[in-house]
Protein backbone atom coordinates (compact mmCIF):
# COMPACT_ATOMS: atom_id res chain seq x y z
CA UNK A 1 0.00 0.00 0.00
CA UNK A 2 1.68 3.39 -1.15
CA UNK A 3 0.48 6.20 1.35
CA UNK A 4 0.90 9.93 -0.07
CA UNK A 5 2.88 13.10 1.07
CA UNK A 6 -0.30 14.28 2.84
CA UNK A 7 -0.57 11.30 4.91
CA UNK A 8 3.07 11.19 6.18
CA UNK A 9 2.84 15.14 7.10
CA UNK A 10 -0.40 14.64 8.74
CA UNK A 11 1.39 11.89 10.94
CA UNK A 12 4.23 14.38 11.88
CA UNK A 13 2.24 16.67 12.55
CA UNK A 14 0.87 14.36 14.89
CA UNK A 15 3.84 13.98 16.55
CA UNK A 16 4.61 17.46 16.46
CA UNK A 17 1.17 18.24 18.75
CA UNK A 18 2.41 15.01 21.20
CA UNK A 19 6.15 16.44 22.07
CA UNK A 20 4.72 19.68 22.29
CA UNK A 21 2.21 18.99 24.48
CA UNK A 22 4.64 16.98 26.80
CA UNK A 23 7.33 19.67 26.89
CA UNK A 24 4.49 21.55 27.71
CA UNK A 25 3.54 19.29 30.88
CA UNK A 26 6.77 18.82 31.58
CA UNK A 27 7.84 22.80 31.30
CA UNK A 28 5.02 23.88 33.83
CA UNK A 29 5.64 21.54 36.55
CA UNK A 30 8.92 22.50 37.05
CA UNK A 31 10.40 20.30 35.15
CA UNK A 32 11.58 21.87 32.39
CA UNK A 33 15.58 21.59 32.29
CA UNK A 34 14.55 18.08 31.19
CA UNK A 35 12.83 18.91 28.32
CA UNK A 36 15.07 19.65 25.79
CA UNK A 37 14.65 16.67 23.79
CA UNK A 38 11.04 17.10 23.55
CA UNK A 39 11.35 20.43 22.29
CA UNK A 40 14.05 19.08 19.92
CA UNK A 41 11.95 16.51 18.62
CA UNK A 42 8.67 18.91 18.29
CA UNK A 43 10.80 21.19 16.13
CA UNK A 44 12.37 18.01 13.97
CA UNK A 45 9.16 16.78 13.25
CA UNK A 46 7.78 20.09 12.36
CA UNK A 47 10.56 20.16 10.14
CA UNK A 48 10.01 16.60 8.45
CA UNK A 49 5.92 17.94 8.24
CA UNK A 50 6.83 20.87 6.42
CA UNK A 51 8.47 19.15 3.66
CA UNK A 52 5.38 17.78 2.64
CA UNK A 53 3.86 20.82 2.07
CA UNK A 54 5.54 22.85 -0.86
CA UNK A 55 4.05 26.19 0.18
CA UNK A 56 6.00 25.26 3.75
CA UNK A 57 9.14 23.37 2.48
CA UNK A 58 11.38 26.55 2.22
CA UNK A 59 10.67 26.58 6.00
CA UNK A 60 11.89 23.40 7.29
CA UNK A 61 16.12 23.77 7.04
CA UNK A 62 15.23 27.03 9.69
CA UNK A 63 12.68 24.86 11.99
CA UNK A 64 15.96 22.24 11.90
CA UNK A 65 17.72 25.19 13.28
CA UNK A 66 15.18 26.00 15.99
CA UNK A 67 15.52 22.52 16.91
CA UNK A 68 19.35 22.34 17.41
CA UNK A 69 19.46 25.80 18.77
CA UNK A 70 17.16 24.19 21.64
CA UNK A 71 19.13 21.74 22.10
CA UNK A 72 22.17 24.00 22.39
CA UNK A 73 20.14 26.32 25.25
CA UNK A 74 19.34 23.41 27.05
CA UNK A 75 22.55 21.21 27.01
CA UNK A 76 25.62 24.09 26.18
CA UNK A 77 27.84 21.85 27.08
CA UNK A 78 27.68 19.78 24.22
CA UNK A 79 27.79 22.62 22.07
CA UNK A 80 31.43 23.87 23.23
CA UNK A 81 34.22 21.20 22.93
CA UNK A 82 34.63 17.64 21.57
CA UNK A 83 37.14 16.55 23.87
CA UNK A 84 39.86 19.46 24.11
CA UNK A 85 38.94 21.07 20.58
CA UNK A 86 37.03 24.17 20.67
CA UNK A 87 33.62 24.05 17.75
CA UNK A 88 33.87 27.38 17.65
CA UNK A 89 37.38 26.88 16.10
CA UNK A 90 35.25 25.86 12.75
CA UNK A 91 33.74 29.10 12.44
CA UNK A 92 35.76 31.17 10.30
CA UNK A 93 37.03 27.64 7.99
CA UNK A 94 33.18 27.37 7.66
CA UNK A 95 32.73 31.02 6.36
CA UNK A 96 35.79 30.61 4.31
CA UNK A 97 34.18 27.21 2.85
CA UNK A 98 30.97 28.85 2.01
CA UNK A 99 32.23 32.21 0.57
CA UNK A 100 34.52 29.85 -1.56
CA UNK A 101 31.27 28.25 -2.72
CA UNK A 102 30.17 31.95 -3.74
CA UNK A 103 32.88 32.13 -5.86
CA UNK A 104 32.73 29.17 -7.54
CA UNK A 105 28.92 30.07 -8.30
CA UNK A 106 30.59 33.75 -9.93
CA UNK A 107 31.90 34.06 -13.55
CA UNK A 108 33.26 37.27 -15.40
CA UNK A 109 29.64 37.57 -16.83
CA UNK A 110 28.40 38.41 -12.98
CA UNK A 111 30.53 41.47 -13.29
CA UNK A 112 29.82 42.48 -16.83
CA UNK A 113 26.07 42.92 -15.33
CA UNK A 114 27.33 45.80 -13.26
CA UNK A 115 27.84 47.69 -16.30
CA UNK A 116 24.94 46.63 -17.45
CA UNK A 117 22.69 47.86 -14.46
CA UNK A 118 24.70 50.63 -12.88
CA UNK A 119 21.81 52.62 -11.12
CA UNK A 120 19.84 49.86 -9.91
CA UNK A 121 23.40 48.38 -8.01
CA UNK A 122 24.50 51.20 -7.32
CA UNK A 123 21.43 51.66 -5.51
CA UNK A 124 20.96 48.82 -4.07
CA UNK A 125 24.36 49.01 -2.33
CA UNK A 126 23.69 52.48 -1.16
CA UNK A 127 20.32 51.08 0.46
CA UNK A 128 22.46 48.11 2.17
CA UNK A 129 25.12 50.11 3.69
CA UNK A 130 22.78 53.28 5.00
CA UNK A 131 19.12 51.57 6.25
CA UNK A 132 20.82 48.82 7.69
CA UNK A 133 23.65 50.36 9.67
CA UNK A 134 21.41 53.16 10.82
CA UNK A 135 18.28 50.84 11.76
CA UNK A 136 20.77 48.83 14.03
CA UNK A 137 22.71 51.94 15.77
CA UNK A 138 19.30 53.37 16.75
CA UNK A 139 17.82 49.91 18.02
CA UNK A 140 20.97 49.53 19.83
CA UNK A 141 20.47 52.97 21.71
CA UNK A 142 16.67 52.82 22.07
CA UNK A 143 17.00 49.23 23.79
CA UNK A 144 20.05 50.14 26.26
CA UNK A 145 21.39 46.80 26.24
CA UNK A 146 25.12 45.99 27.21
CA UNK A 147 27.95 47.72 25.42
CA UNK A 148 28.86 44.35 23.58
CA UNK A 149 25.12 42.92 22.50
CA UNK A 150 24.33 46.62 21.25
CA UNK A 151 27.55 46.28 18.97
CA UNK A 152 26.51 42.88 17.50
CA UNK A 153 23.08 44.34 16.53
CA UNK A 154 24.69 47.00 14.61
CA UNK A 155 27.71 44.60 13.10
CA UNK A 156 24.56 42.77 11.52
CA UNK A 157 23.39 45.56 10.11
CA UNK A 158 27.15 46.66 8.48
CA UNK A 159 27.70 43.41 7.23
CA UNK A 160 26.53 42.80 3.37
CA UNK A 161 23.41 41.25 1.59
CA UNK A 162 23.62 37.52 2.35
CA UNK A 163 23.63 34.91 -0.11
CA UNK A 164 19.72 33.62 1.02
CA UNK A 165 18.39 37.26 -0.55
CA UNK A 166 19.29 35.22 -4.38
CA UNK A 167 17.12 32.35 -3.04
CA UNK A 168 14.58 34.64 -1.76
CA UNK A 169 14.70 36.81 -4.99
CA UNK A 170 14.06 34.14 -6.91
CA UNK A 171 10.89 32.40 -4.86
CA UNK A 172 9.59 36.06 -4.83
CA UNK A 173 9.67 37.12 -8.58
CA UNK A 174 11.85 40.04 -8.48
CA UNK A 175 14.98 41.19 -10.22
CA UNK A 176 17.39 37.56 -9.57
CA UNK A 177 20.26 38.97 -12.12
CA UNK A 178 20.23 42.29 -9.94
CA UNK A 179 20.15 40.62 -6.52
CA UNK A 180 22.73 38.50 -7.25
CA UNK A 181 25.21 41.40 -8.60
CA UNK A 182 23.99 43.74 -5.50
CA UNK A 183 25.29 40.64 -3.22
CA UNK A 184 28.49 40.32 -5.51
CA UNK A 185 29.41 44.02 -4.76
CA UNK A 186 28.40 44.01 -1.25
CA UNK A 187 30.47 41.58 -0.63
CA UNK A 188 33.54 42.57 -2.04
CA UNK A 189 33.19 46.21 -0.60
CA UNK A 190 32.40 44.67 3.06
CA UNK A 191 36.21 44.53 4.07
CA UNK A 192 36.35 48.35 3.91
CA UNK A 193 32.61 49.27 4.18
CA UNK A 194 31.76 46.77 7.12
CA UNK A 195 34.99 48.66 9.60
CA UNK A 196 34.44 52.20 8.82
CA UNK A 197 30.80 51.46 9.43
CA UNK A 198 31.43 49.63 12.94
CA UNK A 199 34.27 52.15 13.48
CA UNK A 200 31.62 55.26 13.04
CA UNK A 201 28.77 53.47 14.71
CA UNK A 202 30.14 51.36 17.25
CA UNK A 203 33.21 53.38 18.30
CA UNK A 204 30.96 54.26 21.40
CA UNK A 205 29.86 50.80 22.80
CA UNK A 206 33.63 48.31 21.95
CA UNK A 207 36.75 49.33 20.60
CA UNK A 208 36.77 48.77 16.98
CA UNK A 209 40.73 48.05 15.39
CA UNK A 210 39.98 49.44 12.14
CA UNK A 211 42.82 48.08 10.24
CA UNK A 212 42.47 44.66 12.09
CA UNK A 213 38.95 44.17 11.32
CA UNK A 214 39.46 44.99 7.46
CA UNK A 215 42.43 42.29 7.07
CA UNK A 216 39.74 39.89 9.11
CA UNK A 217 36.82 40.50 6.61
CA UNK A 218 39.72 40.50 3.50
CA UNK A 219 40.46 36.57 4.78
CA UNK A 220 36.62 35.41 5.42
CA UNK A 221 35.83 37.03 2.64
CA UNK A 222 38.02 38.14 -0.72
CA UNK A 223 40.51 35.65 -0.31
CA UNK A 224 37.85 32.46 -0.43
CA UNK A 225 35.67 34.39 -2.88
CA UNK A 226 39.10 35.01 -5.44
CA UNK A 227 39.97 31.35 -5.03
CA UNK A 228 35.95 30.13 -6.47
CA UNK A 229 36.31 32.44 -9.04
CA UNK A 230 39.84 31.21 -10.30
CA UNK A 231 38.28 27.19 -9.74
CA UNK A 232 35.09 27.97 -11.36
CA UNK A 233 37.13 30.04 -14.25
CA UNK A 234 39.65 27.12 -15.14
CA UNK A 235 37.68 24.45 -14.07
CA UNK A 236 34.18 25.09 -14.45
CA UNK A 237 32.19 21.87 -14.87
CA UNK A 238 34.81 19.17 -14.03
CA UNK A 239 34.10 18.38 -10.43
CA UNK A 240 29.98 18.81 -10.47
CA UNK A 241 30.06 16.93 -6.63
CA UNK A 242 31.05 19.99 -5.49
CA UNK A 243 28.11 21.85 -7.22
CA UNK A 244 26.32 19.14 -5.63
CA UNK A 245 27.67 19.44 -2.09
CA UNK A 246 28.60 22.92 -2.05
CA UNK A 247 24.84 24.02 -1.09
CA UNK A 248 24.52 21.03 1.71
CA UNK A 249 28.07 22.03 3.33
CA UNK A 250 27.09 25.79 3.40
CA UNK A 251 23.32 24.87 5.14
CA UNK A 252 25.16 22.22 7.54
CA UNK A 253 28.18 25.03 8.41
CA UNK A 254 25.62 28.36 8.82
CA UNK A 255 23.74 25.69 11.25
CA UNK A 256 26.75 24.88 12.94
CA UNK A 257 27.80 28.33 13.21
CA UNK A 258 24.18 29.38 15.02
CA UNK A 259 24.49 26.68 17.49
CA UNK A 260 27.76 27.36 18.76
CA UNK A 261 27.08 30.86 19.25
CA UNK A 262 24.12 29.99 20.88
CA UNK A 263 25.91 27.77 23.56
CA UNK A 264 28.44 29.95 23.94
CA UNK A 265 26.29 33.23 24.78
CA UNK A 266 23.32 31.23 26.12
CA UNK A 267 23.72 33.03 29.60
CA UNK A 268 23.68 36.34 28.27
CA UNK A 269 21.02 35.59 25.89
CA UNK A 270 18.84 34.39 28.95
CA UNK A 271 19.20 37.41 30.25
CA UNK A 272 18.24 39.59 27.44
CA UNK A 273 16.80 37.00 25.06
CA UNK A 274 13.22 38.48 24.93
CA UNK A 275 14.33 41.88 24.11
CA UNK A 276 17.02 41.16 21.54
CA UNK A 277 14.60 38.98 19.85
CA UNK A 278 12.24 41.79 19.24
CA UNK A 279 15.04 44.17 18.76
CA UNK A 280 16.17 41.67 15.61
CA UNK A 281 12.71 41.41 14.55
CA UNK A 282 12.31 45.33 13.75
CA UNK A 283 15.67 45.29 12.38
CA UNK A 284 15.18 42.54 9.57
CA UNK A 285 11.72 44.13 8.76
CA UNK A 286 12.27 47.48 9.23
CA UNK A 287 14.97 47.04 6.47
CA UNK A 288 12.92 44.62 4.17
CA UNK A 289 10.00 48.13 4.22
CA UNK A 290 12.42 51.08 3.61
CA UNK A 291 14.48 48.72 1.27
CA UNK A 292 10.88 48.36 -0.70
CA UNK A 293 10.28 52.21 -0.38
CA UNK A 294 13.61 53.26 -1.69
CA UNK A 295 13.11 51.53 -5.07
CA UNK A 296 9.54 52.91 -5.12
CA UNK A 297 10.70 56.45 -4.48
CA UNK A 298 13.74 55.99 -7.13
CA UNK A 299 10.80 54.47 -9.11
CA UNK A 300 11.72 51.37 -10.12
CA UNK A 301 9.83 48.70 -11.20
CA UNK A 302 8.38 46.21 -8.83
CA UNK A 303 10.78 43.76 -9.76
CA UNK A 304 13.41 46.12 -8.71
CA UNK A 305 11.84 47.24 -5.44
CA UNK A 306 11.31 43.81 -4.20
CA UNK A 307 14.83 43.18 -4.75
CA UNK A 308 16.18 46.18 -3.11
CA UNK A 309 13.53 44.83 -0.04
CA UNK A 310 15.09 41.85 -0.26
CA UNK A 311 18.82 42.79 -0.45
CA UNK A 312 18.45 45.21 2.37
CA UNK A 313 16.56 43.23 4.57
CA UNK A 314 18.66 39.95 4.51
CA UNK A 315 22.21 40.61 5.72
CA UNK A 316 25.88 37.80 6.46
CA UNK A 317 24.86 36.86 9.53
CA UNK A 318 27.23 34.66 8.91
CA UNK A 319 30.21 37.10 8.78
CA UNK A 320 29.01 38.99 11.53
CA UNK A 321 29.34 36.16 13.49
CA UNK A 322 32.82 35.08 12.26
CA UNK A 323 33.89 39.14 12.69
CA UNK A 324 32.52 38.72 16.29
CA UNK A 325 34.62 35.24 17.14
CA UNK A 326 37.93 37.31 15.39
CA UNK A 327 36.84 40.20 17.83
CA UNK A 328 37.26 37.45 21.16
CA UNK A 329 33.80 38.70 21.87
CA UNK A 330 31.71 35.28 20.38
CA UNK A 331 28.77 34.92 23.37
CA UNK A 332 28.03 38.51 23.50
CA UNK A 333 28.73 40.57 20.06
CA UNK A 334 27.84 37.54 18.32
CA UNK A 335 24.45 36.88 19.83
CA UNK A 336 22.52 39.36 17.50
CA UNK A 337 23.96 37.65 14.40
CA UNK A 338 22.91 33.98 15.94
CA UNK A 339 19.39 35.33 16.23
CA UNK A 340 19.49 37.57 12.82
CA UNK A 341 20.29 34.20 10.58
CA UNK A 342 17.15 32.61 11.16
CA UNK A 343 14.62 35.07 11.64
CA UNK A 344 15.54 36.33 8.11
CA UNK A 345 15.20 33.36 6.68
CA UNK A 346 11.57 32.91 8.36
CA UNK A 347 10.59 36.49 7.58
CA UNK A 348 12.32 36.83 3.94
CA UNK A 349 10.40 33.06 3.21
CA UNK A 350 7.20 34.45 4.37
CA UNK A 351 7.90 37.62 2.19
CA UNK A 352 9.07 35.80 -0.94
CA UNK A 353 6.12 32.86 -0.69
CA UNK A 354 3.60 36.48 -0.46
CA UNK A 355 5.09 37.98 -3.54
CA UNK A 356 5.69 34.86 -5.42
CA UNK A 357 1.12 34.69 -5.51
CA UNK A 358 1.51 37.72 -6.73
CA UNK A 359 2.49 38.99 -10.17
CA UNK A 360 4.82 42.16 -10.48
CA UNK A 361 2.63 44.96 -12.03
CA UNK A 362 5.35 44.87 -15.00
CA UNK A 363 4.84 40.84 -15.38
CA UNK A 364 0.95 41.18 -15.73
CA UNK A 365 0.86 44.04 -18.44
CA UNK A 366 2.85 41.90 -20.36
CA UNK A 367 0.49 38.91 -20.03
CA UNK A 368 -2.38 41.13 -20.51
CA UNK A 369 -0.43 42.44 -24.07
CA UNK A 370 0.01 38.86 -24.94
CA UNK A 371 -3.48 38.14 -24.69
CA UNK A 372 -4.86 41.00 -26.25
CA UNK A 373 -2.33 40.46 -29.20
CA UNK A 374 -3.78 36.38 -29.57
CA UNK A 375 -7.23 37.76 -29.17
CA UNK A 376 -6.66 39.85 -32.22
CA UNK A 377 -5.17 37.57 -34.31
CA UNK A 378 -7.86 35.12 -33.89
Amino acid sequence: MQFSKHFYSTIFYALAAMFLIAYGIIFFTGYANAGGWLLMLFFVSLAIAFRGHHLLRGFSYTVVILAAVSMAMYYPQHFLKVGDFKLSLLIVPLLQVIMFGMGTELSLQDFVRVVKMPRGIIVGVICHYTIMPLIGFALANIFSFPPEIAAGIILVGCCPSGLASNVMSYMARANLALSVSVTTVSTLLAPFLTPLLMKILAGSFIEVHFWTMLWDITKIVIFPISAGLIFNHFLHGKFKWIDAAMPLLSMAGIALIIVVITAAGRDSLLKVGALLILATLLHNVAGFFLGYWSGRLMKFSEKDCRTIALEVGMQNAGLASGIALTMGKLATVGLAPGIFGPMMNVNGSLLASWWHNRLPGEDVASEEQALKTTESSI
